[in-house]
Formats: C-alpha cells, sequence, structure tokens
C-alpha cells in the first residue's frame, strides 16, 4: 500500500476564476496567483495516484484568509472525499486567526467526515503561530477530537522559494510546545527541525509530532529521509508528495532510493500514515 499524505486540491473553477480568488485571499495570491501555478482537481490527483500507484492520498486545501473561499475549497475536498472513500480523506483548511468561526468551519467540516486540519500557514494567513492565546482555540478543538493539525514550515537557511515564509524550527517548536498533547504534522521536514532531536530535551517534546516529506526534493537530498528516521523516529516520517507542486513520482523516485531498511520503507510510505489516520 502506498499513501501520498499532502497533496492539495482545489475546485476546478478556481483555474479560471484565479485573478478573483487571489484578489480576496493573500494564501492564493502568493502560491497560485501566476498563470503557471499548478492547481489540480480531484479527477486530475486520482489520475496522477493511478499513474503512480498510490493507494490513498491526503488532500487539502490550503492556509486561507476569506472565510468564503475556505468554505468553497473545503466543500469540495468533502465532495471529493464522500465521492471517492477508498482512495481519498480530507483536512480542512482554516484560520486560527478568526478564532470561533475556525471552530465552527473545522466542526462542520468534521461532522461531514474530514479527519484533520491543515495546511496552516502562519506568515500568508497573519497569525502567530507562537501565540497560544490565538492558537489555543483550534488546537484544543482539534485535540477533543484526537484530530491532526498539518503546519507549514520552512528552513531559516538556503535558498528562497514562493512561500517559504519564516515558520521556522524555532518557532515551531515553541507552537508544539504550547500545546504538547496534540498530534502535530510538521509539513517539509519541519524546516530541519527533527535534526535537532540530537538535543537531549528535544525528542520528549518531539513524542507526538510527525514529519511529512512535502517537496523533499526541492529541499533536501535522498539522504534526508534515513536520517529524519533515525533522528525522530522511522514511525514519525510521512511520505508526501505536495502534489500538484510536483508530480509523485519525484518524491516517491526519491524516497525508495534513499537507502531505507525494507521496514523504514514500508513505514514511511504507508504503515505510518496508516496508523496516525486509522485506516
Amino acid at each position: 500500500m502506498l499513501i501520498d499524505s499532502h497533496c492539495h486540491i482545489l475546485p476546478p473553477s478556481f483555474v479560471d476564476r484565479r485573478a478573483e480568488i487571489a484578489s480576496r485571499d493573500a494564501t492564493f495570491a502568493a502560491l497560485l496567483a501566476t498563470p503557471g501555478a499548478r492547481i489540480a482537481s480531484a479527477s486530475g490527483l486520482l489520475a496522477a495516484m493511478d499513474r503512480d500507484g498510490v493507494d490513498r492520498a491526503v488532500v487539502m486545501g490550503m492556509g486561507w484568509t476569506d472565510p468564503d473561499i475556505a468554505a468553497e475549497a473545503n466543500d469540495y475536498i468533502i465532495q471529493a472525499v464522500q465521492e471517492n472513500p477508498d482512495r481519498l480523506s480530507g483536512f480542512c483548511s482554516v484560520n486560527p486567526a478568526w478564532g470561533g468561526p475556525s471552530v465552527a468551519e473545522a466542526g462542520r467540516c468534521l461532522a461531514a467526515g474530514l479527519v484533520g486540519i491543515g495546511e496552516l500557514h502562519a506568515d500568508t494567513q497573519g497569525f502567530d503561530i507562537t501565540d497560544a492565546e490565538v492558537m489555543a482555540p483550534l488546537m484544543d478543538f482539534a485535540g477533543s477530537y484526537s484530530l491532526p493539525v498539518l503546519v507549514h514550515a520552512s528552513e531559516p537557511a538556503g535558498h528562497q522559494y514562493p512561500g517559504k515564509g519564516a515558520t521556522t524550527p524555532d518557532r515551531i517548536y515553541r507552537f508544539i510546545q504550547n500545546f504538547p498533547d496534540n498530534v502535530i504534522i510538521c509539513a517539509h521536514w519541519g524546516g530541519g527541525l527533527p535534526f535537532y532531536s540530537l538535543m537531549p530535551e528535544v525528542p520528549e517534546v518531539l513524542k507526538n509530532v510527525y514529519f511529512d516529506s512535502a517537496a523533499s526534493p526541492f529541499l533536501y537530498r535522498p539522504e534526508v529521509f534515513a536520517t529524519v528516521a533515525r533522528l525522530a523516529g522511522a514511525g514519525k516520517v510521512l511520505f508526501a508528495s505536495d502534489f500538484p507542486l510536483m508530480e509523485i513520482s519525484r518524491p516517491l523516485e526519491q524516497a525508495r532510493n534513499a537507502g531505507l531498511t525494507p521496514e523504514t520503507e514500508a513505514a514511511l510510505l504507508s504503515g505510518n500514515a496508516a496508523r496516525l489516520l486509522g485506516l
């Protein structure tokens, strides 16, 4: 079995409405405003999954700033999951800065069958991920229903790219410390946070934290898979592509050529995500 833990799908109308959506939503404007930026529908993702042998994918929108755009995108994900229950699991996208309305939208999506929250983009959404008071309503809701929360993370060093932002390991670490009982997924290898597991106090803080490999070929050499599995634990790594930013085949090839043991590779490609999502 192969599970891709981080894919993005949006309503097909967003392609023709690109300028309108960008004028209304800051995250969309930062990531997808240019005509060449790739937008995928559920059918496009399913075709890619069939092409690359992916059995199931976790689908999500992005860190919306406009509540109406968020609801429209979440409705599309709900519909896609309901129509493809054996292939897709869905996360809802909300903004913690909305306070109560973010919890209400997450509750609506949970009732409709979605199983997580994310992706959160602190930089474009305009919230401080280290502010426990701002984050508490959504995180308390997520914790009460055992919902994983997936957050965008980025590196404090290295090359620049659209949407990189400043949600770096130090800020993610403080966020995790504020909510130690929540299950948190740090996208894009947590911006390098797992490397700090060499510090003696860090593994305990990261006990409920997972790291996904979304966009890995853009960020690291293949050795990152074995390194993070060793430092954070083989059970804490989730294969993820960040489709449609790149075709699934590219990070999948990187993962399969990373020199992992068969047991670690199996956990990375399916076992960890299946356990986390109760599949």
